[in-house]
């Protein structure tokens, strides 16, 4: 039904777009970068850069996937994908020192990320019960219903606009770090910020999905009711 309504499509496709050319600047910009070599890998990037911050206690784990890299602050463990663990290059040592920004953050109670956890449950929980309310409201023509759905996707765009800072920041951290720790040469800086620029790119984009797609029900919500 909403699918087919031409003003849902000015709301979601340009953010779609944007998220369509994030994900291929995502993966183009690693693969370009991964052919640049660096002078360690992405997990003895990260351990260095943890090990210097005093944070030996966070350990390093491979795990499968491609880009599956996280930080895990509950268990304190840096998760870092087969290629970039191993990967001796300027895309691996970027994405491992990017996450490793995480725990950094985590370590210093960075707000915006300790906001960003507690969110999460929320978030969770809002992206799918938030849009299954809504429609079931706006189909059934019971207002109170489709507003509480309104609300709990409301909670994944807090989510997705707290997320920002946090990532930039990571990334932030990551390229000073780098250079300042001479696991890259300040004119190797570039490469490294071409990939998590890349990266970043993403997080835009879903963020703007998420705010369009708020807009179009909540205006879908409240025009109803007029």
């Amino acid at each position: 039904m909403f699918f087919l309504d031409p003003v849902y499509f000015l709301f979601a496709l340009p953010p779609l777009l944007l998220g369509f050319y994030a994900q291929w600047k995502v993966k183009s910009s690693f693969e370009e970068m991964s052919k640049v070599p660096a002078r360690m890998s992405g997990a003895q990037a990260a351990r260095r850069m943890l090990d210097n911050a005093g944070l030996s206690d966070v350990e390093i784990e491979q795990v499968g996937g491609k880009l599956s890299d996280h930080y895990d602050p509950r268990h304190k463990v840096l998760r870092l994908s087969s290629d970039v663990y191993n990967g001796q290059s300027m895309a691996a040592v970027g994405v491992a020192c990017h996450e490793a920004g995480h725990a950094f953050q985590d370590a210093k109670g960075y707000a915006p990320l300790a906001i960003r956890n507690l969110a999460v449950p929320a978030a969770n929980f809002g992206s799918s019960a938030g849009v299954f309310l809504l429609i079931m409201g706006l189909l059934l023509s019971f207002p109170p219903l489709a507003v509480i759905g309104l609300l709990l996707f409301a909670c994944v765009v807090f989510f997705q606009v707290v997320n920002l800072p946090v990532e930039f920041n990571a990334s932030s951290r990551a390229r000073e770090e780098l250079v300042s720790q001479g696991i890259i040469a300040g004119n190797e800086e570039q490469y490294v910020a071409k990939v998590l620029n890349a990266a970043a790119l993403t997080y835009v984009a879903g963020t703007l999905q998420s705010i369009m797609t708020l807009l179009y029900y909540g205006m879908r919500v409240f025009g109803n009711q007029r």
